[in-house]
């Protein structure tokens, strides 16, 4: 079996720990400590994160979304695959390398959608692009964690208390959707999801493309 090889590491802003990129044959991985937060193998939760939301918004004229996690692109691609051309999707990444992976050594896996001139690339916290927009989004789909538990970094958690979750609300077009992803359930955010006035539905996916290996959560909430 061909050995791990480390390629690049970076710092996650405000004491996040270090994200590691690491490779092996055509396989990638990201890496915090011991803990694997994606692999190129495993795309069908991350692709269900976006179709899940179009699905939601379809027929909707100049639909804009927010996407909240570039990560190795799976979610920015099935996104764009179902959106028609006056669609537009932002990104927002946290971390500048991640960005840089997906020019330099995970470009074949981006497959040039970060060119896709309906794409808007912002490096920085999606929070902040939260909070500061008004009624600006139809949807808005946040992988920036492995649940809403701040793993990656604790400010993280802002985005999935009462205040954060208002926060989206407000920033959500009428009918719009805020979908989360999550390694796996949590019933605590799902009751938060309701006391912030949305209408839940709780989805499990398959890691995997072929229908297999763990199951994720994906939580569809729609601004009532």
């Amino acid at each position: 079996m061909l050995p791990w090889i480390q390629l690049d590491r970076a710092t996650i802003p405000g004491d996040g720990g270090e994200l590691r990129l690491k490779q092996r044959g055509s396989e990638f991985s990201i890496m915090l400590g011991s803990t694997e937060l994606m692999n190129s193998r495993l795309s069908g939760s991350e692709e269900a994160l976006a179709t899940l939301s179009c699905e939601r918004i379809a027929g909707r004229k100049n639909a804009r979304l927010l996407i909240g996690g570039l990560g190795m692109g799976f979610t920015l691609r099935a996104a764009l695959g179902a959106l028609p051309q006056d669609a537009s999707v932002v990104v927002a990444e946290l971390v500048p390398a991640v960005v840089e992976w997906a020019r330099g050594p995970m470009a074949n896996l981006h497959a040039g959608t970060l060119d896709d001139p309906r794409v808007d690339i912002r490096v920085g916290d999606v929070g902040d692009l939260i909070r500061a927009k008004t009624g600006a989004f139809d949807a808005i789909l946040l992988d920036v964690d492995n649940g809403p538990d701040g793993l990656t970094r604790a400010s993280n958690d802002g985005l999935y208390g009462h205040k954060g979750l208002r926060a989206a609300k407000a920033a959500l077009r009428p009918n719009g959707v805020l979908a989360v992803w999550s390694s796996a359930p949590d019933s605590a955010f799902t009751r938060r999801l309701g006391e912030a006035g949305f209408a839940t539905d709780e989805v499990r996916v398959r890691a995997s493309t072929k229908n297999s290996g763990a199951r994720h959560v994906i939580w569809m909430a729609t601004r009532r």
